[in-house]
């Protein structure tokens, strides 16, 4: 699939899969920080893009963000179809679970995108779902 994307920072690359059967593509930080222990930052990720007729990017944490003590805040990112402009550059709420400052290094892989088709949902209101109940929530065994 084609996607048009524009680097913020042409001298980053762009992001690339790093395998042949890699589902996410790497996003790099396009400047360095630091981030404060306990403490909440915002990224950039140096690219704007267009996800095509659809389809959503799924922003996700990388496998290797919290051995540096990192998480995505929000849990995972949203970018829907019509974020797109010139100046709708991806950041990474990232949070420091830490006791200690944590750097961000220029270039550094920290999340990772995912292109997932999606459909819309056309809402009919009923009384009545007609359909057993099954306990609620957590019903089904404990952890």
């Amino acid at each position: 699939m084609k996607v048009r994307i524009k680097r913020i920072d042409k001298s980053l690359p762009l992001p690339e899969y790093k395998t042949k059967g890699a589902v996410g593509f790497d996003f790099m930080a396009r400047v360095s920080m630091t981030i404060l222990p306990k403490g909440i930052a915002r990224v950039p990720l140096n690219v704007a893009l267009e996800p095509p007729d659809g389809y959503f990017l799924l922003v996700a944490a990388r496998g290797s963000l919290p051995k540096k003590g990192l998480m995505l805040a929000n849990s995972v990112g949203i970018g829907d179809q019509d974020f797109s402009g010139n100046a709708d550059e991806y950041w990474a709420t990232l949070y420091n679970f830490t006791d200690h400052e944590v750097p961000v290094e220029r270039g550094e892989r920290l999340v990772q995108g995912i292109f997932k088709k999606y459909g819309r949902a056309e809402w009919e209101e009923v009384d009545d779902l007609g359909n057993r109940d099954r306990g609620g929530f957590g019903t089904t065994g404990a952890i």
